[in-house]
């Protein structure tokens, strides 16, 4: 089965962030990710990372203003300067934490429109560009309307020719399995025929986006078809307990 690395976002609420790194190494975790680091001094977040013998996999370039309804700034003509700025925040935080795998959020907008789709992509190629000197893969994630109305990047496909067209080595998809069977279904089918392209995989279940196993899907088929198709990396659990964490944590025993 694959390695699963806890999203501190969404996992371990229980604690104080910073407590989280700890919370989840005492649960079985060797690896978390989370939506965004920022908050807290990267040099701080580094030493709770060696504390817990934890490895940072993924994070997300700063998204403007969240609380404001940014989702992002890489498609929006008029932020080019500020995402630009915001590649550099996530290259100095990715370097101290150790982390290889940034994730690009594209932005609220119309992917129809060709001011947008030519904005995502120059900004997506300096991007990769910046990150490639640091060896370190730019993932980008088709996310479904449901759960974030307007987005720019709702399609599988979509990503996968953005990808090729751009044509640069470090940059992949994100391929989250609870926004695939949201957007597409067929989620062993994109699977397979998207691997090559894949630089990390999320999980939830579907519809409630909570633990593995408590949605649609046969979540441990799978887990095992990814071992199948030779993935290596981890699989980011972006999930919402249902409960508390660690109540809800049964799934992965069943894993090993």
């Amino acid at each position: 089965m694959p390695r699963f690395a806890a999203n501190l976002s969404l996992m371990f609420t229980e604690h104080a962030f910073l407590d989280r790194f700890q919370a989840a190494a005492d649960a079985g975790f060797e690896a978390v990710e989370c939506l965004f680091p920022y908050d807290f001094p990267a040099r701080e977040l580094a030493k709770r990372l060696v504390a817990a013998n934890m490895e940072q996999v993924m994070f997300n370039l700063p998204p403007g203003d969240w609380a404001g309804g940014d989702r992002g700034l890489a498609a929006l003509p008029e932020r080019k300067d500020e995402f630009r700025r915001s590649v550099v925040t996530a290259l100095d935080y990715a370097e101290t934490l150790g982390t290889r795998r940034l994730h690009v959020m594209a932005g609220r907008a119309d992917p129809q429109d060709p001011d947008f789709q030519a904005t995502y992509r120059d900004s997506l190629a300096y991007a990769a560009d910046a990150a490639g000197e640091k060896g370190i893969l730019l993932l980008i994630e088709p996310i479904n309307g449901r759960d974030m109305p307007g987005y720019f990047l709702t399609d599988f496909d979509h990503a996968a020719g953005v990808i090729g067209d751009i044509g640069r080595p470090n940059l992949m998809l994100q391929f989250d399995i609870y926004h695939r069977q949201i957007l597409h279904g067929d989620v062993l089918v994109g699977l397979e025929r998207l691997m090559p392209l894949i630089g990390h995989v999320q999980t939830a279940s579907v519809p409630g986006r909570n633990e593995p196993g408590s949605g649609e899907l046969d979540d441990l088929r799978i887990f095992k078809a990814l071992d199948d198709l030779g993935y290596q990396g981890f699989v980011g659990c972006e999930y919402r307990p249902r409960a508390g964490t660690r109540d809800g944590l049964g799934w992965m025993q069943q894993t090993r």
